[in-house]
């Protein structure tokens, strides 16, 4: 069984005379422990399908089939059970809460687990040693570098250790030394048995993936494994 099946899907926005399909008929399947690109210039829909995958937008018809559960017709609150559970999500701008230490950026999405302080604490401090960041528990988000942010932000992501890693342009913001760093974590979660969807533009970011899906007017255009 796949771990994501997507079948005949549409986003339409404007319905009518004047609407725009950012999703335009897609199908698709991903198998448990793929290492996936999914690229697209601005405008191809790339975006639409993430939060399709992650569960931030439901689709105007079509199916999508997550671990054999179909999410149509779930509540919110099953939703965002799911996300919390299943799938870490890594972003461009990190998304970071300012005001609170690394340590307890990570620790949030624990908190929403309603998971026991001394265990969010400890799988907290394990996902930053695992970033390398162990030395910086205590730092705010404006006392760190881009890099060492994205790393807090991929430590939020794996603390909890779902099986789906979500990463929209983790490497957009930062400098290659930095883009570097991130990419051997996500190819380390992925060899640890994750399975990881990588949201691009990026060509040579796209070609580090075992399976490279090329989007375009929101429709697949390419799908190819990646023989390197």
């Amino acid at each position: 069984m796949s771990l994501i099946e997507i079948k005949d899907m549409y986003k339409i926005y404007n319905p009518g005379e004047n609407e725009v399909r950012a999703i335009d008929g897609v199908n698709l399947t991903i198998d448990h422990g793929e290492f996936v690109a999914i690229i697209g210039q601005s405008g191809s829909g790339k975006s639409t399908l993430m939060n399709m995958l992650g569960l931030l937008d439901v689709p105007t018809s079509g199916k999508y089939i997550l671990n054999g559960k179909d999410v149509d017709g779930l509540t919110d609150d099953e939703l965002s059970e799911i996300r919390n559970k299943e799938i870490g999500f890594i972003f461009q701008g990190f998304n970071l809460v300012t005001s609170l230490t690394a340590v307890e950026n990570v620790e949030l999405p624990l908190v929403y687990r309603g998971m026991k302080k001394d265990e969010r604490n400890r799988l907290a401090i394990e996902a930053l040693d695992r970033v390398g960041l162990s030395h910086r528990l205590d730092h705010l988000p404006k006392q760190m570098s881009g890099g060492q942010q994205q790393r807090v932000a991929i430590a939020r992501a794996v603390a909890a250790r779902p099986p789906i890693i979500l990463a929209d342009e983790p490497t957009g913001n930062l400098d290659s030394h930095s883009g570097v760093e991130v990419m051997k974590i996500l190819h380390e979660l992925h060899e640890e048995g994750r399975t990881v969807i990588l949201i691009t533009h990026d060509n040579d970011i796209a070609n580090e993936a075992q399976r490279v899906i090329r989007i375009q007017d929101g429709q697949v255009v390419s799908d190819v494994i990646n023989r390197k």
